[in-house]
């Protein structure tokens, strides 16, 4: 049978009507002619008012100022039948002055013969502050994790400096010294010591070059990131003794100083990892990029690892890992893990080329 749309579809007063909706937990009101002509204790109550007083009030008086044009606009939109329902955050003006958060739900319908809205609500405004302030802690976390960095990089540059010119000089006048001693001492004893020396300061020479290059490189500040990528490959093959190879052998690409020591940073954590956990025979790094970004992929060949796997959450949030992660954020870019078991592992840098200001001054 069709319905007639000038009868309601409910009764206000009706008992049933009132024993079920006044005692819901969720907010129901009714708009029409631009007012309220229906509201439950617990709708009312958000805004801090009783039932009484909402009767008859202005929709526009019951909301901020800034926000009486886009609520006027979403009301008349159902009203006049563009659209049926609608489902949004509004925002409401508390008799304190203060503004509550609404999540509504309402569409248009026959309310005693003529066109209103009829609609839910549900305050979310603790919800709301709540994932303000987490927001505001994430993004806190993110600035103090980018000073660190920062921090931890300028110490690095200044121990290495001091590492390479004051350890490293210290340890090269020893080196001449002994060869004065041998070169001078006739006996066969002493220039057998002397030999001995001299090889164990070739060596700690090589060691302190060495501390000082992983703790910043000086072909990152002089040559460029492929240079140091280069240098760092060359390195630890050697040291490694693993099948690692760089694809292509060579690249450039212009980054500010602080951008190139971020993707090195992460560049060398992964290779850390590889030579600590992945038990490996190979890695290959791969370079490529277009005119917006770049990708730099590290790939082993090793055990791999399930990444859903619950007693590997701890890895996941290793400080490691956390580290290559916002240094990727600060680049404006993103990291992902793929792997598996017995499948290898590869870790992927995805970053633009110019960075966003907003990400990092």
């Amino acid at each position: 049978m069709r319905q007639d749309t000038n009868t309601p579809p409910f009764d206000v007063q009706s008992v049933p009507f009132r024993g079920i909706v006044e005692q819901s937990v969720a907010g129901i009101y009714i708009l029409q002619d631009e007012h309220f002509q229906y509201t439950n204790a617990t709708f009312s109550g958000m805004a801090g008012y009783s039932t009484d007083e909402v009767v008859g009030k202005p929709l526009r008086d019951c909301v901020p100022v800034y926000y009486v044009g886009e609520v006027m606009d979403r009301y008349r939109r159902r009203i006049s039948g563009e659209v049926r329902s609608m489902h949004f955050v509004t925002h409401g003006l508390h008799r304190d002055g203060s503004v509550v958060h609404i999540d509504v739900h309402g569409q248009s319908m026959q309310f005693r013969g003529r066109p209103a809205v009829v609609g839910v609500g549900v305050n979310v405004t603790e919800q709301i502050k709540r994932d303000a302030e987490l927001l505001e802690s994430r993004y806190e976390y993110r600035e103090l994790a980018s000073r660190l960095n920062t921090m931890r990089e300028q110490q690095r540059a200044e121990y290495a400096r001091e590492v390479h010119d004051v350890l490293g000089g210290l340890l090269t006048s020893m080196k001449l010294d002994v060869g004065r001693i041998a070169r001078r001492s006739r006996s066969t004893a002493i220039r057998g010591i002397a030999a001995d020396l001299n090889a164990l300061l070739v060596e700690a020479i090589d060691n302190v070059r060495e501390l000082s290059e992983s703790m910043r490189p000086q072909a990152l500040d002089h040559l460029g990131l492929g240079a140091a990528i280069a240098s760092h490959v060359k390195r630890f093959r050697e040291r490694s003794e693993l099948r690692v190879s760089l694809q292509p052998p060579e690249f450039d690409i212009d980054l500010p100083r602080w951008r190139s020591i971020g993707v090195f940073r992460i560049f060398q954590e992964a290779l850390t990892n590889v030579a600590r956990h992945a038990h490996a025979s190979g890695v290959v790094i791969r370079f490529r990029r277009d005119n917006r970004d770049f990708w730099l992929e590290i790939e082993d060949d090793g055990a791999g690892f399930d990444v859903d796997a619950p007693d590997l959450a701890s890895m996941r949030q290793s400080l490691g890992l956390i580290s290559m992660r916002e240094r990727a954020y600060e680049l404006g870019g993103t990291l992902t893990i793929d792997s598996a078991p017995n499948a290898g592992t590869r870790v992927t840098l995805h970053a633009p080329i110019v960075s966003n200001p907003l990400v990092r001054a």
